[in-house]
């Protein structure tokens, strides 16, 4: 990797006029998690548009750091609403990311992870769901359970030990139900169409199944395309820009043979990213427009419950239980939903509402950050954990696979298992409604 290459993609593919937008006023800081934490410019949204500058006008040698600076961003985009001038950080930050990635020579045990997750696993559906059904063999066979006593797992790290404890169970391929639609329960008031998602079709069956019959209550038709992938969000955070373009131009076909009033999303991260296909595809002739299109019909799920009265017309209630919601970074800070999933668990019967400190911040998911900056997003958890305990909430509540995941390894770092759970929006809401 050459300064020089690095600087000529940046002149031809970062605006210097985006770049000079930030003001460097630092009103991004306090809504930045890895300043929050580090204090160190380096890692804040104002110094990363700082670095990228610098790149692009040549006056770095050691653009490597530069990498290492990106890499450390969660990419919540947290910054933007926080803007005043309505930076673009996120869109800058991928394409500097995907600059990186084509311009280095990568190392032959990240290329042979590359190729197995995100150019095989997350390109392939199929391959997907056969990943997942060995997960779902070693948790039935009782390879967990030998796994466990043995404690194989103490060859791995201790945020990745506590991770397998909190995998979820995976649903038998027989148990599937695979219908492509799905009528609504009442007179029908809108017809959508689901985005089913990678992990969340597979990992997380059951919480599409909770989200499909949450629209079919609210009076929805819902359809699901059978020749969707995945959205591509894990491609574009990582660098690999070619293969979330791939991937948005096969969704975008997929959806465009259902005439739906929407497409619904129930993972913010998911929701995001196909929000922004009309950026990420602004520059292609061909696809440009249908990009925008398809990206102006996506709405998240607690959204058009909300906009259909589900609460109204619905009778919610659960045990006695004290309820925290946890925002997905992605489907507050792009899509600006907030005040939905609040509103949708205030109305059930029986609930405590308490809101958590910061809860607009980062949980350290961030896709698979927790996997390639450990010990940052274990930092961030463990303070978000505290947040957690002063609302003292025995139910948390999220709208993403990945905070999901990690507000359940949160739980297990504080061996409050017995005492929290962390659920999905949709899964609650199904369980209020029986």
């Amino acid at each position: 990797m050459t300064s020089q290459s690095i600087t000529q993609a940046f002149q031809e593919r970062i605006s210097e006029g985006e770049l000079l937008n930030c003001m460097r006023c630092g009103f991004c800081l306090p809504a930045c998690p890895t300043y929050v934490e580090t204090q160190d410019e380096v890692h804040s949204p104002r110094g990363r548009i700082s670095l990228m500058m610098a790149v692009r006008n040549g006056e770095i040698e050691e653009v490597e750091e530069v990498e290492d600076s990106l890499n450390v961003c969660l990419g919540c985009r947290a910054c933007e609403p926080a803007c005043p001038a309505g930076v673009n950080y996120g869109h800058m930050l991928e394409e500097a990311r995907a600059i990186f990635h084509e311009h280095k020579k990568v190392p032959l045990k990240e290329k042979a992870l590359r190729q197995t997750t995100l150019n095989t696993l997350f390109q392939d559906q199929s391959k997907m769901e056969k990943a997942t059904s060995l997960l779902g063999f070693y948790q039935r066979s009782g390879l967990q359970k030998t796994s466990r006593k043995l404690k194989v797992m103490n060859f791995f790290p201790e945020h990745m030990r506590q991770m397998e404890q909190v995998l979820p169970k995976i649903t038998k391929r027989k148990d599937r139900q695979d219908a492509a639609h799905f009528p609504s329960e009442t007179e029908t008031k809108a017809t959508v169409a689901m985005f089913r998602g990678c992990l969340m079709d597979t990992m997380f069956y059951e919480t599409n199944q909770s989200t499909i019959k949450l629209l079919n209550k609210a009076g929805c038709d819902v359809v699901v395309p059978d020749t969707q992938g995945c959205c591509g969000a894990l491609h574009g955070h990582s660098g690999e820009k070619n293969g979330s373009v791939n991937l948005a131009k096969q969704n975008i076909q997929a959806f465009e043979q259902v005439e739906a009033d929407y497409i619904i999303t129930n993972a913010g991260g998911c929701g995001a990213f196909l929000h922004d296909y009309g950026h990420l595809l602004k520059d292609d002739g061909e696809w440009s427009e249908r990009a925008q299109q398809f990206s102006n019909k996506i709405v998240d799920f607690s959204s058009i419950l909300v906009d259909l009265n589900f609460v109204e017309n619905a009778k919610l209630k659960v045990d006695r239980q004290i309820v925290t919601y946890q925002d997905s970074c992605h489907l507050r800070n792009v899509m600006g939903v907030s005040e939905a999933p609040r509103k949708l668990i205030q109305a059930i019967e029986n609930v405590e509402y308490k809101e958590m400190p910061q809860a607009d911040q980062c949980c350290g998911s961030a896709g698979i950050y927790n996997l390639t900056q450990p010990d940052m997003s274990m930092q961030i958890l463990d303070h978000k954990m505290q947040k957690v305990e002063t609302t003292q909430a025995t139910t948390i509540v999220t709208t993403n696979p990945g905070c999901l995941l990690q507000m359940k390894l949160g739980i297990e770092r504080q061996n409050q298992s017995e005492q929290v759970r962390a659920v999905h929006l949709a899964d609650l809401l199904l369980e209020a409604c029986c």
